[in-house]
């Protein structure tokens, strides 16, 4: 029986849920403090952190939705079945309650709230906000088939418009000329601007979202693979279109800033700074707005992802129950202070950006090797021999009394042999002869690895 035809309005809807979904207040203030320091690199620059922040999170959408897995467990399960529950598990815990959701939390107190308080009363006011914005948050998550009307009717459009309202006046107005590019921005434009897009963990979260996408397209009446498929790779382009022109102006209202605001420590105070000159004291209201509404709706997409894995994992515990959990970790960790989630927070993200990006690169390309499993086994373990040592060190420059010294004996043996290294990059090659030896590797090897998977399912 052939489906009927899908209107375009329906790729539009799922669009705006999943724009709504990945563009948080991360996705705000990363790309306007890009803007500032890469002044006339920008294009470089913002072409670098396009590659992350656009690029790696489309083709994650498009990794879930054209390989007809049923979740992220299952597509890394084509590695191994172990594999498929350590690395989701961990996926899940980090843009769910252990950084992202906190982080949804404390950045619209610190930017839109913080700077009017007293800040020897701050810790109270953080937990009243963070408490609030958890229980709103807890109310619209306790009804998954209800996301897209959340998030994609309402939150988003509102989020929008005020938004356009601040960035419309700043192209109608510049504020000013580009300045010179300061710190790595000078010769490493692109490169910085590729590893800045990791802070917006939105490859990591396409392939959690990627299951509410899916969900979502069902409840819409498109059942067949095939069409599925289609609705995902449509609604994607639609999202990232929409991403993409935003980043860009984002970026280009920092770059233009620097000689009328000046320079400041992070893009939320960027943000506060320019809505001021705009608008003075309405600015910092029409800030908190976009700020709570941008937070609001990533969290709420984040909540029902993280529930509908860890109910999948753990189907004993119902979805709701999961939603309750969820928020109250995520409210507790959010109160230990948003510059305490960053630091904890980069180090995993360097460990396991490199996976994601292989993860999602070889399911785009299985048909090219058959899905082989020691293509995908090779890769990612000679990919995860590298990431380790970038978390491991980026946790070090946070935290010196956790080195380790066999393990700074590695990362200067890596310095010295492996290219790009230095610049946060040497898994490429380790990932590609890894791939190249899963090739070649002998199907009889495989016999330890199905060996292997079922005593894990046993």
């Amino acid at each position: 029986m052939q489906q009927k035809k899908i209107p375009f309005s329906t790729y539009v809807l799922i669009g705006t849920m999943l724009f709504g979904m990945y563009f948080g207040a991360g996705n705000l203030i990363f790309p306007i403090q890009l803007g500032q320091l890469a002044g006339t690199n920008f294009w470089p620059a913002l072409i670098g952190f396009l590659v992350t922040a656009i690029g790696l999170p489309f083709l994650g959408i498009l990794a879930i939705g054209l390989s007809g897995s049923t979740g992220l467990r299952d597509l890394a399960s084509r590695v191994h079945p172990a594999f498929g529950v350590g690395f989701s598990m961990l996926l899940y815990l980090t843009i769910g309650p252990f950084f992202a959701i906190p982080r949804t939390a404390t950045v619209p107190f610190v930017v839109g709230f913080e700077p009017y308080i007293d800040q020897g009363q701050a810790g109270i006011w953080l937990g009243l906000f963070s408490f609030s914005f958890f229980a709103i948050v807890y109310f619209f998550s306790l009804h998954p088939a209800k996301v897209m009307d959340y998030i994609g009717k309402y939150l988003t459009p509102a989020f929008l418009v005020f938004l356009f309202i601040l960035i419309g006046v700043s192209i109608i107005k510049p504020l000013g000329n580009f300045n010179e590019p300061l710190g790595e921005y000078v010769n490493l434009a692109f490169i910085t601007g590729f590893k800045e897009g990791y802070n917006t963990m939105d490859a990591l979260a396409s392939l959690a979202f990627g299951i509410v996408v899916i969900n979502a397209i069902k409840r819409q009446g498109i059942t067949t693979p095939k069409e599925i498929a289609k609705a995902t790779w449509k609604s994607g382009i639609f999202a990232m279109g929409l991403m993409m022109f935003i980043y860009g102006l984002i970026t280009y209202m920092g770059a233009s800033s620097v000689s009328a605001i000046g320079t400041f420590e992070n893009g939320g105070q960027i943000f506060a700074a320019v809505a001021q000159n705009y608008f003075g004291s309405f600015g910092a209201i029409l800030l908190a707005i976009i700020i709570v509404l941008a937070c609001l709706k990533t969290s709420i997409g984040l909540i029902t992802a993280c529930s509908e894995f860890f109910h999948d994992t753990f189907p004993r515990v119902t979805y709701q129950s999961f939603v309750l959990i969820l928020c109250i970790v995520s409210f507790t960790i959010a109160n230990f202070g948003l510059n305490n989630i960053i630091q904890f927070a980069i180090p995993v993200l360097m460990f396991l950006y490199p996976l994601a990006i292989i993860l999602i690169l070889l399911t785009l390309l299985s048909p090219l090797f058959g899905k082989k499993q020691s293509v995908y086994a090779a890769s990612m373990a000679m990919t995860f021999l590298v990431s380790f040592f970038d978390g491991y060190s980026t946790l070090v420059d946070n935290f010196p009394v956790v080195s380790v010294s066999f393990f700074n004996s590695v990362k200067s043996v890596y310095m010295d042999i492996l290219p790009l290294y230095e610049i946060g990059l040497g898994w490429i090659i380790p990932a590609l002869i890894g791939a190249a030896l899963g090739l070649i590797w002998p199907k009889g090897g495989l016999q330890v690895k199905k060996l292997s998977k079922t005593t894990v399912d046993s």
